[in-house]
């Protein structure tokens, strides 16, 4: 049983998002040791990079098609966006009813900021050798060129996502455009054939296993410095303030689905 929890991207050292270079020895591991019956994927996370959800649920896919492992999702809280990429990544998707499922869309987001650094007197200045180095710069004015430049850039994405989906399950999905950025409970996502029932992992895999079956888990572990994002010396002021965002960022993204 894999634990995937959080929000997926390639952080600093010692951060708590999920990563294909993370996760790779756990995953690895959890297929090729003891020649398992099934792996388990538990997953309660909000999405982030859709390169490392990519990579992530490749790996698992690959090692399930040599080692002939089946492979089980169940949803805690949450897989949405990247985090429902991981779980498409599995044979079958179990979710709660009251479970947030879906979310398969691209999504960017920022801040305008030209007009606060106008009022305290700051004047930007950019030099660039290319003309589009400094795409959709902050502290300028939005460009209508840049803001079709990005849009391209998440529809290509977003043809990714829904590729994914569409190849990993097929005729299960309902019809209708179930590829909006929509979210749905656990309940409503087995109508529309993003999940295949309702169950969590111990009892499902009894039903499946026999009432023997032996779960073994494995989840990242950290040491306790790195986890608190800890360095001592000129660097420690840095560290705090990198720990800082990355946890207003990931609080973000949980928040968008109201948890």
């Amino acid at each position: 049983m894999l634990r995937l929890t959080g929000t997926i991207g390639a952080t600093r050292p010692g951060a708590q998002g999920l990563s294909d270079a993370a996760l790779a020895p756990m995953i690895e591991r959890a297929f090729r040791k003891g020649k398992p019956a099934a792996v388990a994927l538990v997953i309660n996370s909000p999405g982030g990079s859709p390169v490392q959800s990519a990579l992530i649920a490749a790996r698992i896919r690959r090692l399930a098609e040599e080692t002939g492992v089946k492979v089980h999702a169940f949803v805690e809280d949450m897989a949405a966006s990247g985090g429902y990429w991981l779980a498409c990544a599995a044979d079958d998707i179990w979710a709660d009813a009251s479970s947030v499922v879906g979310s398969i869309g691209v999504i960017s987001s920022g801040f305008g900021l030209e007009g606060l650094i106008a009022r305290h007197g700051i004047e930007r200045r950019v030099h660039t050798a290319g003309g589009s180095k400094s795409f959709l710069d902050p502290f300028r004015p939005e460009k209508p060129e840049d803001v079709a430049r990005l849009t391209r850039l998440l529809e290509d994405i977003h043809e990714s996502f829904r590729d994914h989906v569409r190849a990993r399950r097929g005729a299960r999905l309902a019809e209708g455009d179930l590829f909006t950025g929509e979210i749905w409970t656990g309940r409503q996502a087995l109508a529309t054939g993003l999940i295949d029932g309702l169950g969590h992992p111990v009892p499902k895999l009894k039903e499946l296993y026999g009432e023997k079956v032996r779960i073994v888990p494995y989840g990242l572990r950290r040491p306790l410095l790195r986890r608190l994002g800890a360095s001592f010396g000129a660097g420690l002021g840095q560290e705090i303030a990198g720990a800082a965002l990355e946890t207003a960022e990931e609080r973000a993204l949980w928040a968008r689905y109201g948890l």
